[in-house]
């Protein structure tokens, strides 16, 4: 008989000049790119919460921490790849992800899709097991003033 869990994913991350903006892995075309340790792709961070939320195994924060130089500037993807592998070792797969970024600009809706087949692929997934939403926040908040970026994800995990 198999397990089934859930995990819930939260992040948020500043809009900054001199970066590129990467979400679920895609490089987004914008003026401005979000402000990090790593590549700032909150929309692959809040994936790897969900993931580790859903085994109680921490955080991202713990387990790929900012006060490690090997962490600067990576790709998310590479976490995320960690990620799965610490699933991998309790025997657990991912067996669905919804996820919504926020954000008032850039659009991304053209981008989505791109985004769900790159995260799909590095989860080791099918693409009609990823969804990824885009939703604005009409203008409220410091989100809507367009100072930065969050993303929020859930995850269904099934494991021995």
């Amino acid at each position: 008989m198999t397990a089934s869990r859930t995990g819930l994913g939260f992040d948020l991350h500043p809009l900054v000049d001199g970066r590129p903006l990467v979400l679920g892995g895609i490089t987004v075309p914008s003026s401005r790119g979000l402000g990090g340790h790593s590549d700032a792709d909150v929309l692959t961070h809040a994936v790897c919460e969900a993931l580790l939320g859903a085994l109680a195994l921490g955080d991202l924060g713990r387990m790929f921490p900012d006060t490690d130089p090997r962490w600067k500037g990576v790709s998310s993807l590479v976490l995320l790849e960690g990620v799965m592998e610490a699933l991998a070792r309790k025997g657990a797969r991912p067996v669905n992800l919804d996820a919504t970024v926020i954000c008032q600009e850039p659009r991304l809706g053209s981008h989505l899709p791109a985004m769900a087949e790159r995260l799909a692929k590095t989860m080791g997934v099918a693409p009609e097991q990823v969804s990824v939403k885009a939703k604005s926040p009409e203008h409220l908040g410091l989100l809507g003033r367009g100072e930065g970026i969050a993303a929020m994800a859930v995850v269904s995990v099934e494991m021995p």
